[in-house]
């Protein structure tokens, strides 16, 4: 991997996501950093998704004895080198020439998941065809035949799983692309989709307005219970649905053969005051139960925000928009070294805990602010996994 950007920027330097983002935005116009970084209506929640996470205290555990730590874990039948996925995106050569295949291949060299947005400026079969573990992440749209020609594609190309977004039944109010006019390039296209669908938004000067009067003609507001038993007797790959935050809904998309959820409020990006995805995290995990994967996306900054929400119980985390910001840095380098820092920041937080893999971070290893450090209910051995002690909050 090469350690200098596209632009010059020694990527070595970056040390934080932190970096990465003000890195990214040196070199970004300011309509596509804002395209990228904003949230609906006030941001509230695009704010309250980082202080949610903040309020997540780790217990570390002492005197495990490891000297070595294992991220590795495995997700809907795909081994994964880290507990990381790069959540679907759409237009990603906004921010690079070389788009989503840039970002999956840097997901495929560091053992993550990609996630390809049915919105994505590359066809799945060329995403596909990079040999990372991809998904095919799915909006309902007012054609059916789209969707059923999109579920075979995936399938002929190799996807591992489809991701259904349920939390789009109409665009948010996204005020800084409205304000800003933020317009998409001529050259970058909704790939997947059939030109009859997609061409209304990327006429000449098409504008964020005219995006959002786009995606509200082809999305279906009416997408139902009934829609996804439609797609789960469709398809033989796993089904995950993403944009879960009521319990009540996790347990019932689990009944109807879901194989994961997504707690997720897209970001920030569609209803602004919603809960924070990470404060719908232990409720979603409690409701299923074990019967299903669960997993969180929203907020994540870093290392310990993976740590905190597996330690809340979910199975993995993805990452969104600092998998962009790598993006525009330095391409598949860029995006590489995000995904490394997440791995870097992710193995020092285990070794801290006294966690030697993701099976010793469990409930009990977090407690809220303003919460008490838990309580020992028994005697652990010397020799036992730090976990084991059975400490409860």
């Amino acid at each position: 991997m090469t350690t200098t950007a596209d632009q010059g920027t020694d990527l070595a330097a970056l040390l934080s996501l932190d970096d990465v983002a003000l890195a990214a935005r040196r070199v970004l116009a300011e309509p596509v950093w804002d395209y990228v970084a904003g949230g609906s209506g006030t941001e509230s929640t695009l704010r309250d998704n980082r202080d949610a996470f903040d309020r997540v205290h780790l217990v570390p555990r002492v005197l495990v004895g490891a000297a070595t730590y294992d991220l590795g874990t495995e997700l809907l039948g795909t081994p994964m080198g880290l507990p990381v996925g790069v959540a679907p995106m759409a237009y990603q050569r906004l921010l690079h020439p070389d788009g989503e295949v840039a970002l999956a291949e840097a997901a495929r060299d560091e053992g993550a998941v990609f996630v390809a947005s049915m919105l994505s400026s590359e066809p799945v079969e060329r995403i596909a065809a990079t040999g990372a573990a991809v998904w095919l992440q799915l909006y309902w749209l007012r054609d059916r035949r789209v969707i059923a020609d999109l579920v075979t594609r995936a399938e002929d190309a190799g996807c591992r799983a489809l991701m259904l977004t349920v939390d789009v039944p109409r665009m948010g109010r996204r005020l800084r692309d409205m304000r800003s006019g933020f317009t998409l390039p001529g050259d970058v296209v909704a790939a997947n989709l059939p030109p009859e669908v997609r061409a209304p938004a990327h006429e000449s000067g098409a504008n964020s307005s005219a995006l959002m009067v786009h995606t509200g003609l082809a999305f279906d507001p009416k997408l139902s219970w009934r829609d996804l038993d439609w797609l789960r007797g469709r398809t033989r790959l796993p089904i995950v649905v993403k944009g879960i935050l009521h319990p009540d809904d996790a347990v019932r998309a689990v009944d109807r053969g879901v194989d994961a959820v997504v707690v997720s409020n897209h970001g920030g990006r569609q209803l602004d005051g919603v809960v924070p995805s990470i404060a719908a995290l232990e409720p979603v995990v409690a409701a299923v139960d074990g019967r299903c994967a669960v997993l969180l996306d929203s907020g994540v900054r870093g290392g310990v925000d993976v740590a905190r929400a597996l330690a809340l119980g979910a199975s993995a985390v993805l990452v969104g928009r600092p998998a962009l910001w790598g993006l525009a840095v330095g391409g598949r380098a860029g995006a590489r070294r995000v995904l490394s820092l997440l791995r870097a920041e992710l193995e020092d937080a285990m070794a801290m805990m006294g966690c030697a893999d993701l099976r010793a971070l469990g409930h009990g290893a977090t407690v809220p602010v303003g919460g008490s450090v838990p309580t020992m209910r028994g005697r652990a051995s010397d020799d036992a996994p730090a976990r084991s002690a059975g400490w409860s909050p």
